[in-house]
């Protein structure tokens, strides 16, 4: 590996520590010195060999189709003392077992997720949607053109998922997707998308009775 300039590593290093989300290694490139984006990634990895040689309490890791800055995992008992945080609300079984029919069979509509888990899970799909954890994908071509529903960026960082090709492999689901939309595209930054989610989960529950 080329190895990169240490002013282009120095630089792409003070994004790294002043973002608390994934940077790509194109924007790395559009705000750094590098040369491109394989410079930024080249730099990023350089920097990551660095930490780890010299045993650093911090480490460079791909997630969801970019490089962040985190502590590693050993020292998270201090770190969270640190910042006093409260723990985290957790999702329940019946969220991760939504959440993970999506990230497998993805895009999806609501009746083939509440055919596969038995029940109905239209509270569970607005509050993942709330969550960002999913998204409006558009919608299907059967009869009424059903919502398709589809894992958002925000799922992966929240895993610590490169993309959705590194989902542990499920028999019951089969592979993970290879060829699925990027996480993120598409998204409505305005909102217009869970809006209308909302309206036709809302329709759905009328027409069937869902308290």
């Amino acid at each position: 590996m080329r190895d990169v300039p240490e002013r282009v590593k120095r630089i792409v290093e003070a994004l790294l520590f002043s973002s608390d989300r994934p940077i790509s290694s194109a924007r790395l490139a559009e705000l750094s010195e590098a040369a491109d984006g394989r410079e930024a990634r080249r730099a990023a990895r350089q920097l990551q060999a660095e930490y780890q040689a010299e045993g650093r309490a911090f480490a460079i890791e791909e997630i969801a189709g970019g490089f962040q800055l985190l502590s590693r995992p050993e020292f998270a008992p201090w770190v969270s003392r640190l910042h006093n945080r409260q723990q985290q609300e957790t999702l329940s079984k019946a969220a991760l077992e939504t959440l993970a029919i999506v990230a497998y069979r993805q895009p999806i509509t609501r009746a083939e997720i509440e055919d596969i888990r038995g029940v109905q899970c239209g509270h569970i799909l607005r509050s993942l949607v709330e969550r960002r954890m999913l998204k409006v994908a558009g919608r299907s071509s059967e009869l009424g053109r059903p919502l398709l529903y589809a894992t958002t960026r925000y799922f992966l960082e929240a895993f610590g998922l490169r993309s959705l090709r590194d989902l542990p492999q499920r028999k019951e689901f089969g592979p993970p997707p290879q060829d699925a939309e990027r996480p993120g595209e598409g998204e409505d930054d305005d909102g217009r998308q869970h809006e209308e989610e909302q309206e036709q989960e809302h329709e759905h529950e009328q027409q069937s009775g869902e308290q």
